[in-house]
């Protein structure tokens, strides 16, 4: 309990610097900047006293072609190469004409980065269990540590895809279980508060996509032909047969939207309400000490509540987008009667 008091404080000790100071506190600003992606990864601090990790800005120009510098250089509003940082978007932007364009741009931002970390993270996990496979015969011992932690999930994903899916079940399990302990291990990284964690990988759309698409492409590209005759000649009455098909195309774009938007909104909207229940702490920091001490006990107590749930919310949406994943998978491969 104290090592998390202690890591609330230090995160907390810009905002309470900026309230000390007499600033207004903006709420909505500090929340979009948390779970927002950026070119930097900021550890503590504020203005010229941050710390924090400067990723490479990589951006090609439409006049002077390719540039690639550190996020150090267009901090604090500078500007390097005709590049600097939209007030707006915070997105890397350059004046051409007159006017403010977006080059291409294949930074190394804090989400990507993220994503890079978590991948190598997962992969190294995998390989660990699998190596005491190697070493033993899981059929006279039993698993032990970092295997014995996977062996139960890998079961479930396994089973859950046997039950789903049917005989063909083991040609999806690798996927599944990717997807799964990819989702879980994003999901666990975006509570923690502090490097390498803190990126709000799974609650950035543009990733939870991604995901639904592999879904979508595993279920249309090896779909049965009993699957696409249900599409586009169903077993109905015969007024219904121009129907249908519309019906069943837009059910088959709507599936990964839904994964999309489930996964995406559950972590974002768990993000937003702990930093809300922070932020109570700095809003009530004029109204003195009896009110400022009291709802800060309030804050802390219930951001730790919060933080537990969003532990078994974590699960939970893993669990979910992959049990769904496995249920489409599924209904793709049937061969009717």
């Amino acid at each position: 309990m104290r090592k998390w008091l202690y890591i609330l404080c230090l995160l907390c000790l810009p905002l309470l610097s900026r309230a000390e100071a007499g600033e207004d506190f903006a709420v909505a600003d500090v929340i979009f900047e948390h779970i927002g992606d950026a070119y930097e990864w900021h550890f503590w601090g504020e203005g010229d006293h941050a710390v924090a990790l400067h990723l490479p800005i990589i951006v090609r120009s439409r006049t002077t072609g390719w540039h690639c510098f550190s996020s150090r250089r267009l901090a604090h509003g500078e500007e390097y190469a005709g590049f600097r940082l939209s007030p707006d978007s915070g997105k890397v932007v350059e004046m051409v004409e007159g006017q403010e364009v977006r080059p291409l741009d294949i930074s190394i931002t804090k989400n990507v980065l993220s994503l890079l970390m978590s991948s190598l993270l997962l992969a190294v996990l995998v390989l660990l269990a699998a190596r005491w496979y190697r070493r033993h015969d899981s059929l006279e011992e039993a698993p032990s540590g970092l295997a014995g932690l996977l062996e139960p999930l890998v079961m479930m994903i396994h089973d859950m895809a046997r039950e789903n899916i049917g005989e063909d079940y083991k040609r999806y399990s690798p996927f599944l279980c990717t997807a799964f302990f990819f989702i879980l291990l994003n999901n666990f990284l975006g509570i923690v508060p502090f490097f390498p964690g803190g990126a709000n990988l799974t609650g950035n759309i543009a990733v939870t996509l991604v995901l639904a698409l592999c879904t979508f492409l595993a279920v249309n590209l090896f779909g049965t032909k009993h699957y696409y005759r249900e599409i586009f000649w169903p077993d109905v009455p015969a007024f219904l047969k121009p129907i249908m098909p519309v019906i069943e195309v837009f059910s088959a774009l709507v599936k990964p939207i839904s994964l999309t938007i489930r996964l995406f909104a559950n972590m974002l909207a768990g993000h937003i309400l702990i930093l809300s229940l922070v932020c109570i702490i700095f809003i009530m920091y004029k109204f003195g000490p009896v009110l400022f001490g009291s709802m800060t006990f309030i804050s802390v107590l219930f951001g730790l509540f919060m933080d537990l749930l969003e532990c078994l919310v974590a699960f939970i949406q893993a669990y979910v987008f992959t049990m769904l994943s496995s249920i489409y998978i599924g209904l793709s491969r049937e061969k009717g009667e």
